[in-house]
């Protein structure tokens, strides 16, 4: 999946802009971001401690968030991995210890993150309408949405894939999607792409995955498709239902969905990327999460600061 990139707009209401506050912003920030470097993990959290140290320019969305104390955060809540709701009623996974690391370099303490559940279809509307501060939800980076909210990132590079029941020899991949009833989850990268590339092919549509797994496993659907980990994740909570036939087709970069127009946040949160690259924690991250199922580390992308 190619990704054109376009050319900049100042930022939005209620943001100074990067030109006016956006250098002394980017400084600070820069710094709170390597002073974590030194900073340890709680128990089993593998997300930096707080910064004691962080210091950003007034009037920015990261001297908001770190003199408030609190963050919200949009994720999933049903995705094995990646942000799944546990037993004790918090969500875990990949998505959950990267917003960490990012809240962490704001000083903002894991216990002041309030998770909202935001699914594929509401991940925008929920930036744009304030109801979070930031969305980490396997959230596909591409042109459609970059109109109209703006990505750090990615974090992670998936690829779509097909997960069909154990026992079936008809699916060996995308080609023999044609006149099956292929599930996806409404406003998601994937369904579109199954919409597009295999018009033939009975699309139907939940609001979340589980409940395409549930579809699958009672035969009311023939597969599920989505990015590879996402399917791996409810492989693995049910290996003996489900298993994935053919190769990957398409790139999926996973990003971090803020306002449009907060280019100093968006900055602050691709250095904080960066310096979790280079200190060890996004590795930890995934090893917790992903990498129970996907055995070896893949190297981290490369953030795109991008101009929109």
């Amino acid at each position: 999946m190619r990704t054109v990139f376009r050319q900049g707009r100042p930022a939005g209401r209620g943001h100074r802009s990067y030109r006016r506050g956006g250098a002394l912003a980017l400084g600070v920030a820069l710094l709170a971001t390597l002073g974590l470097s030194a900073c340890g993990s709680d128990g089993d959290d593998t997300a930096a401690a707080p910064s004691a140290t962080a210091s950003f320019a007034p009037g920015t969305t990261m001297a908001r968030l770190h003199d408030a104390g609190k963050i919200t955060v949009g994720t999933k809540f049903d995705q094995p991995l990646f942000g799944l709701k546990n037993l004790s009623g918090k969500p875990e996974g990949f998505d959950v210890e990267i917003a960490k690391i990012i809240t962490g370099a704001l000083g903002v303490p894991t216990d002041k993150i309030n998770f909202v559940e935001t699914v594929s279809a509401n991940r925008e509307p929920f930036i744009e309408q304030g109801r979070v501060d930031l969305v980490v939800a396997t959230y596909t980076i591409n042109d459609k949405r970059k109109k109209v909210i703006d990505f750090a990132g990615p974090y992670y590079v998936a690829g779509q894939s097909i997960m069909v029941k154990k026992d079936n020899t008809d699916i060996t991949g995308k080609e023999s999607l044609a006149g099956k009833k292929v599930c996806s989850v409404s406003g998601s990268t994937p369904a579109e792409n199954i919409r597009t590339q295999v018009p033939t092919a009975q699309l139907v549509l939940f609001d979340v995955y589980s409940k395409c797994a549930d579809a699958l496993k009672n035969g009311q659907v023939d597969a599920v498709t989505t990015d590879n980990v996402i399917l791996l994740g409810l492989i693995d909570k049910d290996p003996d239902a489900f298993k994935l036939v053919g190769e990957p087709f398409t790139r999926e970069p996973y990003g971090i969905g803020i306002r449009k127009g907060d280019t100093a946040f968006r900055t602050f949160i691709n250095d904080t990327l960066e310096a979790s690259y280079r200190d060890g924690r996004w590795a930890k991250a995934f090893s917790s999460t992903v990498g129970k199922v996907e055995k070896s580390t893949p190297t981290p992308p490369p953030v795109d600061r991008y101009t929109s």
